[in-house]
């Protein structure tokens, strides 16, 4: 909502209560919360000048009012008073009711998101039972649990769920989950080798991680023989100036 503006008036010149030099100024910004503070610090404004009690309007010594002009004057002013107070509660009660109404309605939603979803899901329950149901080989069955799987798929696919590649491709902590490792001369960084479960993706976000096994390069052969061969060239004792003990 457009930020907007409202003078309420002013204690120290009531006669000029549009004066936007003098009157306060509220601020109305889009969230809820926000619109129902400014809307009480406008009752507190109009209650402040309601307790002061209006004023008469100050006048120049050249010009001077009777009596019944200033009481006028000072009845016109309470009566603005009166219902600027008046709105300002109306305006807060519309307010206080559109946060509840819209507070049921976030919490309809949250509760009824899964509706759509959960329909079309029904057919696919609907076919397993009918397999369950059905006579035949055990040919027959896989073949039905097929169809049924492939249907599930498609489902998953116009909900914008896709499966997260991971055979053949790069590990990627991001989207994969190692649960076995294996050494391989066959790669060269680590390498997703197996599928054991497979991940899905929600548009951009991940639903779940794929358990895969990951195959990684061997180490180098030659490390190998330099770390064991290490010890005995250190303790031998021809190479310790010939004393015939292991240097600590």
């Amino acid at each position: 909502m457009t930020k907007q503006s409202r003078d309420l008036g002013n204690s120290s010149d009531p006669g000029n209560p549009s004066d936007p030099s003098e009157t306060p100024e509220i601020l109305l910004d889009d969230p809820a919360a926000d619109i129902e503070a400014a809307m009480r610090d406008a009752l507190s404004a109009v209650e402040a000048v309601e307790a002061d009690g209006p004023q008469a309007p100050q006048t120049s010594p050249a010009v001077t009012e009777t009596p019944e002009a200033e009481a006028q004057d000072i009845e016109s002013l309470r009566r603005e008073i009166a219902d600027l107070r008046d709105r300002s509660l109306r305006t807060l009660a519309d307010f206080d009711n559109f946060r509840k109404r819209a507070e049921r309605e976030r919490q309809e939603v949250r509760r009824y998101a899964l509706l759509e979803p959960l329909r079309e899901f029904l057919p696919i329950a609907d076919n397993l039972e009918r397999a369950l149901s059905a006579g035949g080989s055990a040919e027959d069955l896989k073949r039905g649990v097929e169809l049924i799987l492939r249907q599930m798929q498609e489902l998953l696919r116009r909900f914008g769920v896709r499966e997260v590649g991971a055979d053949g491709e790069p590990f990627n902590p991001m989207v994969h989950e190692a649960v076995a490792r294996i050494e391989s001369d066959q790669v060269t960084v680590p390498t997703v080798s197996e599928t054991l479960v497979r991940g899905y993706m929600l548009h951009d976000r991940l639903l779940r991680p794929a358990m895969v096994k990951v195959a990684v390069p061997p180490e180098s052969a030659g490390s190998r023989p330099t770390q064991e061969s290490s010890p005995p060239q250190s303790s031998d004792g021809g190479r310790d100036g010939g004393r015939g003990e292991p240097a600590i």
